[in-house]
């Protein structure tokens, strides 16, 4: 039951902070010699976060809901969504098997964390210039180019977003409310493609789906919190701390990997 607990923890935390849930799940996982059920459990903890985004954002969400019969700037906000959404739909079909190769190399996830570090140091250089509050379409393209790359175990999906929409020039907490808004779909799909391929390919005995109860509940209450956190550090211009980190988990990897 507590890695149940210990993995849903480090996914609440990481599915949020720019510092890769797909990442510190493939460490976790191996460095606790844990072998959970598979792309059932990868399911479960994705939708306690999705949970968490729809909590936090449900005033946004019924705004934009209501844009969609209306002619004013929220059926922009839902377009730029949507435009934001097909490189990761694209990408991740086409790339599936490629992509899912990866998440068996500790040297990629370090690989890619060090590339997450280093966005992160860029992203806290950008924000002291980035003034506007609004998205446009061309951006939207390039964050979901840049949510399409964090398919690799490694690459944060919200440091890349966020970081992409501060160089374009977008301020930092509307570059976040844009990434955190444009994950609901990203993490939606996720969760179904991997519900698909449990039910298909997989059997879960009784026993476990206690354990998968408590790993869903504690990636929804963990990542309300690592959602608020995350949006007070970037008003205070702090995503370097997670650049930081993330180079040194990157780099302590990759010495864990040789060494052993």
């Amino acid at each position: 039951m507590i890695h149940y607990f210990v993995l849903g923890l480090i996914q609440g935390l990481t599915e949020f902070l720019p510092v890769s849930s797909s990442g510190h799940l493939v460490i976790g996982e191996q460095l606790l010699k844990f072998d959970p059920p598979g792309v059932l459990l990868e399911a479960i903890l994705h939708l306690g976060t999705l949970i968490a985004v729809l909590i936090l954002f449900r005033h946004d969400l019924l705004r934009l809901t209501r844009g969609l019969f209306t002619k004013g700037k929220e059926l922009g906000e839902v377009r730029c969504l949507i435009a934001g959404t097909i490189p990761i739909a694209i990408i991740g079909l086409v790339l599936q098997d490629k992509i899912e190769s990866a998440f068996s190399s500790l040297i990629v996830v370090a690989i890619c964390l060090l590339v997450t570090g280093g966005l992160l140091l860029i992203a806290d250089w950008a924000g002291r210039q980035a003034k506007r509050k609004e998205v446009r379409l061309r951006d939207a393209l390039l964050i979901g180019i840049s949510q399409a790359a964090a398919l690799l175990p490694g690459i944060s999906r919200s440091g890349a977003t966020i970081t992409t929409g501060m160089i374009v020039g977008i301020e930092g907490k509307e570059a976040a409310r844009f990434s955190f808004l444009l994950s609901i779909p990203a993490i939606l799909g996720a969760a179904g493609l991997k519900f698909y391929q449990a039910l298909t390919t997989t059997s879960v005995a009784v026993t476990e789906w206690p354990g998968l109860l408590v790993g869903a509940l504690t990636a929804l209450g963990v990542g309300v919190v690592a959602i608020k956190g995350l949006l007070a550090l970037i008003s205070r211009g702090k995503l370097k701390i997670f650049g930081v980190y993330c180079l040194i988990i990157g780099l302590s990897t990759i010495v864990y990997t040789c060494a052993w």
